[in-house]
Parts: structure tokens; sequence; C-alpha cells
């Protein structure tokens, strides 16, 4: 089958260690970097910090809420993290790089199955102008949680 992705990247004015700290944390970081305009109720139902974190959460887009749940998976710890979407097969993938000591580029890119004839181009059309502006705004809440982390 076949998908298509979408995805944004930034520099992030944080230690690569705490930024990949936060988004790893599914109990204290991640939810203060989610943004609760789309995200909300986020509960981990096993682990609660990197891979086989096991978690579910209710996303709202355009007036729709979808419950997910998703497994969380570490291809490469310390720098990618994979949030694999049960239901749907959604892969969002989060990925830091290092730049310097205080600073790094961190990435966030979903891929999606791709859905066969108008429902397919309309969702894709739909989430190519939501999805980014969710993902900048989560890297700006990103930056605020892990710059905090480094202080303490």
């Amino acid at each position: 089958m076949s998908s298509w992705w979408i995805g944004v990247k930034t520099d992030v004015h944080a230690p690569a260690r705490d930024v990949y700290e936060t988004i790893a944390d599914y109990r204290r970081g991640h939810p203060r970097i989610v943004p609760p305009k789309y995200f909300r109720n986020l509960v981990v139902d096993e682990g609660g910090y990197g891979a086989g974190t096991r978690i579910r959460f209710d996303m709202t887009v355009l007036g729709r809420t979808t419950h997910c749940r998703a497994v969380i998976e570490e291809p490469q710890p310390g720098r990618v993290l994979v949030e694999r979407e049960l239901e749907s097969g959604a892969v969002t993938t989060f990925e830091v790089e290092p730049v310097g000591d205080v600073a790094c580029l961190v990435s966030i890119r979903t891929e999606m199955p791709r859905k066969p004839g108008i429902a397919g181009a309309v969702e894709k059309f739909l989430a190519s102008r939501v999805l980014p502006r969710i993902y900048r705004e989560e890297l700006l809440r990103l930056e605020d949680v892990a710059r905090g982390r480094s202080r303490t």
C-alpha cells in the first residue's frame, strides 16, 4: 500500500538531550508540548518513557474528534522516536539532531497510508493544510518546555 507524508523541521534553542527527554516522557514532558486545542486526554496505559510506552488520546481537527491509541518505538534512542497509531496506521516520527551544545534541529513527520479515491485526496489536502500548523505550534511549545528542563 502506498503512503504520503507531511512534516516540519525547525531549530530548537535547547540542548538535544533535554529536547529528546521531553518528547519521550509521556507522563510529564509530552503532555506539555501537544497543543491542547488539538490534543486532549493523553493517557499512558503502559510504560511512560520511550520504547514500549502505550498511550491513548483524543485528537480534534476541523471539528472532528478521533480517539487514538499508539505504541512508542525508539529506533535510535536519544535521537529518533516513533508513535505508531494502531487504528489508522499513521506513523509520526520525531527526530532530534544536535547542533552544538545548546541547540538542535527537530523534525516532526507523519506518514499516512493512502486511502483510495476522492476520500484519500481530500484527506491528504486537508492534512497538508492543518498538520504543519499543529506541528509548528508543538515545536514552539517543545522549545519552551525543554529550555525549562535544561535550567533545572
